[in-house]
């Protein structure tokens, strides 16, 4: 596996950016590519020297999902062959959603099937008036199976129905409708809007950062309960509690920037 066709750049103020190296395909990923993934992800993870993610790629395309080498040599594989494949696909999808660091796509061109489960699985995502979006496997008589679960919950069940049917196209303009992507910039402003966008959350607490990511997720499902309500009481009271909390409420009060 060549390093090559995943750069990694750590910045000195913590912004990590893992970029897709594969133009000549589209930065279409097969079962190396979405290891290497898998493993930069787990890394940024663990490394306290990383604050933000921001995944992109070099080329045209942001990615073109499954690469075509390898979704034919995945035409010959057996049942159980087609499960363990699949598996390494939702692991990347899985860490790179609950990945307890912000993370940004840089999204400049076409992202297709696999490549739009990237998308849906990052918190933030900028892109250009080049980007578009399809959920094309049904054209090739397979499903969206691995990266539903994020793309439903990015654009909802009714658009989900349409265009895991459809595989249509979806342009800058609809995609940003629907949800997929946070916000349109024009492509020679991409970066630098990227940048802006990183620099808000450095300057924010590093640990309530992730308990905020955290918090979405366990609201965001199921009735408000009263033992939703309790988590969320007790949520407030231990980070008010945190020495982050405590720095973050005498930085304000001090009129100093807080020290994180």
């Amino acid at each position: 596996m060549s390093d090559n066709q995943l750069l990694q750049e750590l910045s000195p103020n913590g912004v990590l950016r893992l970029t897709m190296n594969r133009p000549e395909v589209h930065n279409a990923f097969d079962d190396h590519q979405a290891l290497r993934l898998i493993n930069a992800l787990e890394a940024a993870a663990a490394n306290p020297a990383v604050r933000v993610v921001v995944l992109g790629s070099n080329g045209k395309s942001f990615s073109a999902g499954g690469d075509i080498n390898y979704m034919r040599k995945m035409g010959g594989n057996t049942y159980e062959q087609n499960v363990a494949d699949g598996g390494q696909l939702a692991k990347l999808m899985k860490v790179l959603n609950d990945l307890p660091k912000p993370t940004i796509a840089r999204v400049q061109g076409a992202a297709m099937g696999g490549g739009v489960g990237l998308v849906c699985c990052c918190d933030i995502v900028i892109g250009t008036p080049k980007t578009r979006l399809a959920l094309s496997e049904i054209k090739l008589g397979v499903l969206p199976a691995t990266i539903s679960p994020y793309v439903v919950r990015t654009i909802g069940q009714k658009a989900a129905r349409r265009l895991f049917m459809t595989g249509e196209m979806v342009d800058a303009d609809w995609a940003l409708r629907l949800g997929f992507v946070s916000e349109l910039v024009a492509e020679e402003n991409l970066d630098a809007r990227i940048d802006e966008v990183a620099g808000m959350l450095l300057k924010n607490a590093p640990n309530g950062i992730r308990l905020a990511k955290q918090l979405v997720f366990d609201v965001a499902e199921g009735d408000v309960t009263e033992e939703m309500i309790q988590r969320t009481v007790k949520l407030i009271a231990d980070v008010r509690d945190s020495d982050e909390g405590r720095e973050g409420l005498s930085a304000f009060l001090e009129k100093r920037a807080p020290n994180w």
